[in-house]
């Protein structure tokens, strides 16, 4: 399981580091400032394109790139990149929950065939509160000022675009091979990475270069991920592996089903979710299987996939956001916020 998760997550980096260092992001932040956007608004549009494109490239990839989009716009600015970055990790999550590709843990209930390909769309509208509740709140601490205007005009380097779109290629590819082919979707991704180093040979080849004056390598890319992210994980799934093992996750599913009855149960699964990583909580329910109609499923599903968003450690895009924005973006700058997030938990319980 640590073996898929880190090539995937791998990948990932490695295509967000390629368009960083090729200056994509540095034009959408020309863009969005030479426009006369504010902070605010930039708050707004970053997360609601966050929450769309989550059920379609998965809320990891997107929480890392519109990550960068917010550093980007942001620069000088920590209080925006922190508020900036909390908002995504609850759109990231919240745009997952309602796709069997948004998220780890969707993916997992679909392959189990509990719900069907269209069964996770009517838990549209709750995660559509549970974005907006706490955006809504965070709105007005968002510092009203507008970015620092860039002065020179920002030019994608050569090779830029093609990037761009092989990475959308490889999500594509990793998303239909495994929906048509049940290829895992590591796999789908590892001949992304293969490709885009065929087409990184081909740039150094030409005499591209990086910004230092270095020759472009593609293995200096790779070497820039976020290693303690991936170690993160790697210590996580260890853990709840070990209990699993024991038979601690086994026991503590019984109770909790057995004893206080589904719904209670499904809305501690989420708060389970922010303590101890939601992937392992619902790989607990699945292995347990308790007797539920699809209603409570679809209940489980929400809550395991947005309960993450309570705390900064409760999911993949958190963990990786404070690898990527860290010492602006941390565990404590999240908890601030973790009474807001928890009334959009509530209020999408609810509806």
């Amino acid at each position: 399981e640590f073996a898929e998760l880190f090539l995937f997550l791998l990948v990932a980096m490695t295509y967000i580091n390629a368009l960083e260092e090729r200056k994509v992001f540095d034009v959408v932040r020309y863009y969005l400032t030479s426009r006369g956007y504010s902070f605010r608004q930039l708050f707004i549009f970053t997360g609601i394109i966050t929450f769309f494109l989550s059920p379609i490239a998965d809320n990891l990839t997107t929480a890392l790139v519109m990550c960068s989009v917010v550093m980007a716009c942001g620069k000088g600015n920590a209080k925006f990149i922190s508020i900036g970055c909390i908002n995504i990790v609850v759109a990231a999550n919240a745009g997952g929950a309602f796709s069997p590709f948004g998220d780890i843990t969707t993916l997992m209930v679909w392959q189990k065939g509990v719900i069907d390909f269209f069964g996770f769309f009517q838990i549209f509208i709750p995660s559509v509160v549970n974005y907006i509740v706490p955006a809504a709140i965070m709105y007005f601490a968002v510092p009203d000022q507008q970015p620092a205007a860039v002065s020179d005009t920002v030019i994608i380097k050569k090779g830029g675009i093609p990037v761009v779109f092989l990475f959308l290629g490889t999500i594509a590819f990793t998303v239909s091979g495994h929906q048509f082919f049940h290829i895992p979707p590591t796999f789908g991704m590892m001949t992304g990475l293969g490709v885009l180093g065929f087409f990184s040979f081909y740039l150094k080849s030409s005499g591209e270069k990086f910004s230092d004056g270095k020759k472009f390598d593609f293995f200096e890319i790779i070497g820039k991920a976020e290693w303690d992210t991936l170690l993160f994980f790697y210590g996580v799934l260890l853990c709840v592996g070990g209990l699993a093992t024991f038979g601690y996750l086994n026991l503590a599913s019984e109770y909790m089903y057995g004893d206080l009855g589904a719904t209670t149960a499904n809305v501690l699964v989420g708060i389970l979710s922010a303590i101890v990583d939601n992937i392992p909580v619902m790989f607990a329910v699945l292995t347990m299987f308790p007797a539920m109609d699809e209603g409570q499923w679809l209940l489980a599903t929400l809550t395991a996939g947005v309960g993450g968003s309570m705390l900064s450690i409760g999911s993949a895009a958190g963990v990786a956001l404070m690898g990527q924005a860290r010492g602006i973006y941390t565990f404590f700058g999240h908890l601030k916020w973790t009474w807001a997030i928890a009334l959009g938990y509530a209020a999408s319980i609810v509806v």
